[in-house]
């Protein structure tokens, strides 16, 4: 059913819960995963058209997409990663739509109206423009409080 699913992880705690339900999720289904993890510090929003030198965020990102890569590699996983720049939500939507991707998997982290104002929202506008189904995993962190 789902050949090919992109997780979008932030590089947080909350990848944590993300990845406990798609890992077994992917292996039940003998599915391909695409870790994808958007930069969109100043650098990397600007990257091309300044002609910029990777960040440190950049290059501890790729880093970190690496090291879960491995770890879900050695549970039998069959993984790709990849860092994109700029606008998470239009990142998301095109890796997915790009990459042919049944089913992208994210997290959320409880905020109501006001905190998505405040924190910012990814989940929103990637359902809204995408056509591929959108399973959203709540952080357990934000689960606690």
């Amino acid at each position: 059913m789902y050949k090919k699913i992109l997780v979008a992880l932030e590089n947080s705690k909350s990848d944590e819960s993300l990845l406990a339900h798609i890992a077994p999720l992917a292996k039940l289904l003998g599915s391909e995963l695409l870790l994808l993890h958007v930069a969109d510090g100043h650098v990397a929003r600007n990257f091309d058209q300044l002609k910029l030198a990777e960040s440190e965020e950049m290059r501890a990102d790729r880093a970190y997409l690496a090291s879960v890569g491995d770890r879900l590699a050695g549970q039998g996983l069959t993984v790709g990663a990849r860092l994109a720049l700029g606008s998470p939500p239009d990142e998301i939507v095109k890796t997915a739509e790009r990459d042919g991707c049944d089913l992208i998997a994210m997290s959320s982290h409880g905020h109501r109206w006001l905190g998505d104002l405040i924190f910012g929202s990814t989940i929103e506008p990637v359902r809204h423009k995408t056509t591929v189904p959108v399973l959203v995993v709540r952080s357990a962190a934000s689960a606690k409080g």
